[in-house]
């Protein structure tokens, strides 16, 4: 272990040689250098961890390698377990940050404080005219997506509050992540960035969007978007979380909302001719729910009396979700149009 880092960067890999140079040079052009990275692997095969201490001598590495896929969220737990610093850096193997981007959130710990956890803004990497997210919002139905994802780069203001941060970017403290338990292993993958960032609010931190810190990301690299997979674990987490983590006021006050929104999306994917995918992890989340209320108590010790900041950080419109939606509708045509130009450029 190395001693003395003030940050350890966690990067889970999963055959990742498309990508992890390309994340791992960026790494090692930070400005601040006070750090480590802690590489878990999760079964590759590609031989893309070989010679890495060789060829990449400025970066202080611990590896741990799986043996086999135990998933996004038991791998960083094991990455932040493994750590030294006294930050934990999620980063994505597909995300790579600007040079300043560790100099930036430290400077953002010097100006907001130890309890919080800080998110960066994505810029998508194929189209860096575009955002891949700016944090996490929370909708009161349990509803959660990222924010301004596929909306145009702006320029960055202040830092703002948003509910959690992204998993494939966040920086938070090693201790309270260990403390609340770190990812729920039970999700596997998708929310579980969601659900660690409610039990963190549940344990008094706050959460920061720091614009400054800038990240391009490659986004659903493993498993594509909206794929079967994304679809299974989202839908399926989404309900766990609800449960898991909503304050028992707001939990009674929202689960109509909860339910008929479950229902939409059940009718959605039926209409796309996917309904086999979503009845199955809304079946399974049914079949979790025991094991999700047992670790109720534990996520909800800590924040009892919190349930007015935490209502305060969610989205409280009811209709946010589809406003959300025809938004991002409407800024996906611009998307296509740009992607169709690129593409006929390039054929020149």
């Amino acid at each position: 272990m190395q001693a003395g880092a003030f940050v350890s960067v966690i990067l889970v890999c999963w055959n990742s040689g498309k990508y992890l140079p390309r994340c791992l040079d960026s790494l090692e052009a930070q400005t601040f250098r006070d750090f480590e990275v802690v590489l878990v692997d999760n079964g590759s095969t590609d031989g893309s961890l070989d010679g890495l201490a060789e060829k990449y001598p400025r970066l202080k590495f611990q590896i741990e390698k799986l043996g086999r896929n135990q998933g996004f969220a038991a791998a960083n737990n094991i990455g932040v377990r493994l750590a030294s610093g006294a930050w934990a850096a999620l980063l994505n193997t597909d995300a790579f940050p600007a040079p300043d981007w560790l100099e930036t959130l430290t400077q953002a710990i010097a100006r907001f404080g130890n309890q919080c956890v800080y998110a960066s803004r994505q810029v998508q990497a194929d189209l860096p005219s575009l955002l891949d997210g700016e944090g996490d919002v929370y909708h009161v139905s349990g509803l959660g997506w990222r924010m301004h994802y596929n909306f145009p780069v702006y320029t960055a203001g202040e830092p703002f509050r948003v509910f959690s941060a992204c998993g494939a970017t966040a920086l938070l403290p090693r201790e309270d992540f260990l403390a609340v338990g770190g990812f729920d292993e039970d999700y596997f993958a998708y929310h579980e960035d969601v659900d660690l960032g409610f039990r963190l609010r549940l344990r008094g931190l706050d959460c920061m969007l720091i614009p400054q810190a800038v990240v391009h990301h490659i986004g659903s690299a493993s498993s594509g978007k909206a794929s079967d997979f994304a679809i299974y674990h989202g839908h399926r987490n989404l309900v766990w979380t609800y449960f898991k983590d909503m304050p028992a006021p707001l939990l009674w006050l929202y689960l109509p909302l909860h339910l008929v929104m479950n229902l939409v999306f059940v009718l959605f994917f039926s209409a796309q001719g996917r309904a086999g995918v979503i009845l199955r992890a809304k079946w399974d989340a049914l079949l979790g729910l025991p094991s999700m209320l047992r670790k109720r108590g534990q996520a909800q010790g800590p924040g009892k009396g919190r349930a007015a900041s935490i209502h305060a950080a969610m989205s409280r419109n009811w209709f946010a979700p589809l406003l959300v939606s025809r938004q991002r509708k409407k800024y996906l045509r611009s998307k296509d149009a740009m992607i169709q130009s690129r593409e006929a450029l390039d054929s020149k």
